[in-house]
């Protein structure tokens, strides 16, 4: 995946916790550092993130995209 945002971190997910609305997913960046996008569920469902995966965080302002 190609985009210009420069703040990119790759990592495993280790936590998907789904709301009524919302979605947290837990990123593994460094062992032991984790990271928390918090995501709609819509989002999450779409992307089909489950633990495991292997995803990038990409950090723009104050928002965190997940990208697969």
């Amino acid at each position: 995946m190609e985009i210009s945002a420069r703040n990119q971190l790759k990592g495993k997910i280790v936590g998907v916790d789904k709301g009524a609305v919302m979605a947290n997913i837990k990123i593994e960046v460094a062992d032991p550092n984790t990271i928390t996008a918090v995501i709609t569920k819509e989002s999450a469902e779409k992307l089909g993130l489950s633990e495991g995966d292997d995803v990038c965080a990409i950090i723009k302002s104050t928002e965190v995209i997940i990208g697969k």
